[in-house]
């Protein structure tokens, strides 16, 4: 169903401390359904050991260095992580206008996303680094969809993880589907996840019998963990640097805890 993975590297290293630990980033292109995506892996070269992977998905404004700085800093940790790209190598919009017009492409078309997504999947499972029986993916905003969609389409992950993002499912049954526990973040005031979404989905996952925690944010809108999203809540999307801290704190919680 998946095109063949085709895996080309352009390596860099950095020292993370001590004289032999070196974090590797690579970037990595892979295909589905015709197109090619470019993605960004990051691991710690000193050790040959497989590790556990994790799929790192990108707001509506595409992969970049907010992704990659996150890559980085979970392979400082240990991981194997890997920044995907959903659009395309490439492709990436100017303005949140081209944004919403890319992100809306996917989500009113599910299986396309879940094909890239599975697209990404396969790319890191086809690391030498990594432990296939350990995986979670993780997404911000269009990120959490894209992350949710993967897991709803049944692939063996050991867990799933969303910060502020969207929760819409136009088939509820599929969380049947899912393995491992899910972690969803979500910004208490978000006016772009509205309450009737945030019910259907516990609602979907409570059905299913997943094991799902939920955590709203007090006074955090969509976007907070998102430093470029500005401070103003009054435009539904904004930076909390309290939310931003306490949901990365759950979310390293998770990964020790599901690995």
């Amino acid at each position: 169903m998946f095109k063949k993975i085709l895996i080309t590297m352009v390596a860099s290293m950095f020292i993370t401390g001590g004289a032999s630990a070196a974090i590797k980033t690579e970037h990595v292109e892979y295909s589905a359904d015709g197109t090619v995506m470019e993605g960004y892996v990051a691991y710690d070269d000193a050790t040959a050991a497989p590790r556990p992977g994790i799929l790192i998905v990108h707001d509506w404004m595409g992969p970049g260095p907010f992704t990659q700085a996150k890559a980085e800093q979970l392979a400082k940790e240990g991981y194997v992580a890997f920044a995907v790209d959903v659009y395309g190598k490439g492709v990436r919009p100017a303005n949140s206008d081209e944004a919403g017009k890319l992100a809306g492409k996917y989500k009113a078309d599910r299986a396309l996303l879940r094909s890239h997504m599975r697209a990404a999947y396969d790319a890191l499972l086809a690391m030498k680094q990594v432990d296939k029986s350990k995986i979670v993916v993780m997404g911000y905003c269009f990120g959490g969809t894209a992350a949710l969609e993967l897991a709803r389409s049944g692939v063996p992950l050991v867990g799933t993880a969303t910060f502020h993002g969207g929760l819409s499912n136009p088939a509820p049954q599929d969380a049947k589907n899912i393995h491992g526990r899910v972690l969803t973040m979500h910004g208490a005031d978000d006016p772009f996840v509205p309450p009737a979404e945030v019910q259907a989905y516990k609602d979907e996952m409570k059905t299913a019998g997943v094991n799902m925690t939920f955590i709203a944010y007090p006074g955090a809108v969509h976007a907070f963990a998102i430093p470029t999203a500005g401070n103003d809540n009054s435009k539904g999307a904004a930076y909390n640097e309290a939310a931003d801290k306490a949901s990365w704190a759950e979310f390293e919680k998770f990964l020790k805890e599901v690995f």
